[in-house]
């Protein structure tokens, strides 16, 4: 019997599992680490606590499952995208490694449109628009504020490849992942000569790039030995964390869309050819299939506005049990209403991306009066995350991808109340899966394609996920939300530069 380990390189931790040839899972682990805020903005982590986390997690699984060291046969990383590990040249950690959703890079990013040749130029190049969380306007600010570490810099890595080096010793990323630096060339799957020379940046400081399933390189000795597996036990590209999503829930083919809330929210839709959005408002990156792309939302905040309203806010308050207290938000929000009353809430507690790309977007309540209960207002930071997602899905319809059928994944798919909103504000049944287990499988499954337990991802798939349920549309919560959403979008532009003042402010 032949095993593949998938590890998830999160925000919050590292989660690893253990499948079988038959994509049966036989144990997995998780665990946590600190994410570090030293400024309003800005979001860092040390690279030592994923290693930390991935060796403890790969132990527990092999432990658990109890199987011999020679049947792990391969290794699937996934990782939070965009981050970026600086290294010497002797391998040593410049800096805590700057964040996906760190927002410090304003200036930066303006940098690189300018030198791109202007907006549409540089999405000509690389297929996206410059924006705060990608890598490229990161390795600008080292250059631009920490000069002296930017010239002792020989490498920059992602977060699941600065695993990749630990594992194997090798440097190399894939196309998935490197497509969120703003360095790689989308379109012919390597990185961007024209670009990194407008910014002067050396092409030596990145990796070499694969596809998903290729094997990149196999355990050191020291490794192997630290973690109870051998030396032949490969690790092939994976996948940054929203394609390695999108494949665990196998939105592999044309027509599959995807949503995920997690601490961001994703809509993610699969593309059999390279489709951008002229105006810059989706990414367009390649796929974890061989030869295949994906159009992209992401939200920055949306479970995470959950987290906040719950956890800093109505923690302590009278009904709110501080052990379920999600538990007992959400069977408040049940008994409201669809629509909260009218009251909206703009979840850009962080900024925004899609589709606004605005740091200084905020988050905002807009129609309170006093007939609003807790509940209504639980129902309405609920009901805007789900209105962000919306905003992903309408470019996506106006570009005329097709969306045959959505499958909704993290905790929006886990929270009956949540999945039951998806399909009325997408006006549209969702599907659930059998088993859903987020990027870790979908990266364990590439595991297995690139030791040739299956010919390509699209058979493993196929062979490994079905769908367990369908949550329907109902009509009349579908007509309250199509008379709310226009009212929702137009809100960001009304409040677009008071969010700027404010901004300045904090």
């Amino acid at each position: 019997m032949s095993f593949y380990l998938g590890i998830d390189v999160g925000t919050s931790g590292t989660k690893t599992l253990l499948i079988d040839e038959a994509g049966v899972v036989q144990a997995e682990a998780s665990a946590e680490y600190p994410l570090h805020q030293p400024r309003a903005g800005w979001t860092e982590q040390d690279p030592e606590d994923w290693w930390q986390a991935t060796v403890t997690t790969v132990r527990q699984v092999i432990k658990a499952a109890k199987c011999k060291p020679a049947d792990v046969r391969a290794i699937g990383l996934s990782g939070q995208m965009h981050g970026s590990v600086f290294l010497d040249k002797k391998d040593r950690v410049l800096r805590p490694a700057l964040l996906w959703n760190d927002q410090r890079t304003v200036a930066e990013c303006e940098e690189i449109t300018q030198r791109a040749g202007g907006r549409k130029a540089l999405i000509k190049m690389v297929a996206n628009p410059a924006l705060t969380g990608f890598t490229a306007p990161k390795i600008l600010w080292l250059r631009n504020h920490e000069p002296k570490k930017f010239d002792r810099l020989a490498k920059v890595l992602l977060p699941k490849d600065e695993i990749r080096r630990r594992l194997t010793g090798e440097y190399a990323s894939e196309v998935s992942d490197a497509s969120g630096t703003l360095l790689l060339d989308v379109v012919k799957r390597n990185w961007s000569k024209k670009l990194l020379g407008k910014l002067d940046l050396d092409p030596d400081l990145l990796p070499p790039v694969f596809e998903s399933e290729d094997v990149t390189g196999t355990l050191t000795t020291a490794v192997a030995e630290q973690l109870g597996l051998t030396t032949d036990c490969k690790v092939v590209g994976g996948a940054g964390d929203c394609a390695a999503g999108a494949v665990g829930n196998g939105v592999v083919r044309s027509g599959v869309l995807s949503t995920s809330v997690g601490t961001s929210g994703v809509m993610f839709v699969h593309s059999d050819k390279p489709q951008y959005d002229s105006e810059g408002r989706l990414h367009t990156f390649c796929h974890a299939v061989r030869g295949k792309w994906h159009m992209m939302g992401v939200n920055l905040t949306s479970g995470g506005s959950l987290q906040w309203w719950v956890d800093s806010i109505l923690q302590g308050l009278a009904g709110i049990d501080t052990k379920q207290r999600y538990e007992a938000a959400t069977r408040e929000a049940e008994q409201a209403a669809a629509g909260s009353g009218g009251l909206l809430f703009l979840p850009y507690l962080n900024g925004e991306r899609t589709p606004h790309a605005d740091p200084h977007a905020r988050g905002a309540f807009v129609g309170l009066n006093t007939t609003h209960g807790r509940g209504q207002l639980t129902r309405a930071v609920m009901e805007g995350v789900t209105f962000a997602l919306r905003d992903s899905l309408e470019i996506i319809r106006s570009l005329d991808v097709p969306v045959k059928e959505i499958r909704v994944s993290g905790g929006g798919s886990k929270n009956p109340l949540w999945r039951q909103m998806q399909a009325d504000v997408f006006g549209k049944k969702v599907a659930t899966l059998a088993v859903e287990q987020g990027p870790a499988y979908g990266v364990a499954l590439l595991a297995a394609v690139g030791d040739g337990a299956y010919k390509s991802i699209e058979q493993a798939c196929k062979a490994t996920i079905s769908v367990a349920e369908t949550t329907p549309a109902q009509r009349k919560a579908t007509n309250t939300y199509n008379a709310l959403f226009p009212i929702y979008q137009r809100l960001y532009s009304s409040l677009k530069q008071d969010f700027a003042s404010l901004a300045e402010l904090q």
